[in-house]
């Protein structure tokens, strides 16, 4: 296949905003200079630091400007995941991540992390675990995800600025479920996963 794509969700667990879901595609010969253009390990996003993730957004945007890849990430809404559950919010991400990128299908390997599979129409794909750790492409998807959505949930934090969004980007944290007691719960949040909160 002359194209690769990697794919993989963040915000699966936080109790407050959106799923995210990074499709990403460089052509198989490329992704290795890619990864070796910049002085950083390349893993899982969740082993990286917070810097060392927006330096690898940073530079992964300025090789998708020079044509070396393109990535897309998608979104579905608290209001959505409450409404259909957090699996079928993933899916639906996924598959408009997918729908975003141009390619034919006949000339693309999908590569996709954990549980996740692509719809039945892109024959070839593979789903690894822990394929974040384990193929760069999918770890290119995992920072630009995770850092994407992290953005996001910033940007959301000067809307309420009670809650720390800034910080711990909606997870459960122990302030987060301190302010939600305090202050209730915003459109932001996913009330089924506040039962016994709220």
């Amino acid at each position: 296949m002359k194209y690769i794509i990697g794919i993989d969700e963040v915000g699966r667990g936080p109790i407050a905003g959106p799923v995210a879901v990074c499709a990403f595609l460089s052509a198989r010969q490329d992704l290795a200079g890619i990864i070796d253009g910049i002085d950083l390990p390349m893993r899982d996003s969740k082993k990286l630091t917070k810097i060392q993730r927006e330096k690898w957004f940073e530079y992964l945007k300025h090789e998708k400007v020079k044509g070396n890849c393109d990535f897309a990430v998608s979104y579905v809404s608290a209001e959505m995941i409450d409404k259909f559950g957090i699996v079928k919010a993933i899916q639906k991400a996924l598959n408009t991540s997918l729908e975003k990128l141009d390619f034919q299908n006949s000339d693309v390997s999908i590569y996709l992390d954990g549980g996740l599979k692509a719809p039945a129409e892109y024959t070839n794909q593979q789903t690894i675990i822990k394929g974040d750790e384990l193929h760069p492409v999918i770890s290119c998807a995992s920072i630009v995800a995770k850092v994407s959505r992290d953005k996001v949930m910033a940007n959301h934090a000067k809307e309420y600025p009670e809650y720390g969004f800034e910080k711990h980007s909606g997870y459960g944290t122990k302030a987060h479920y301190e302010a939600i007691k305090k202050y209730g719960a915003t459109t932001l949040h996913r009330k089924t996963f506040l039962k016994g909160i709220l």
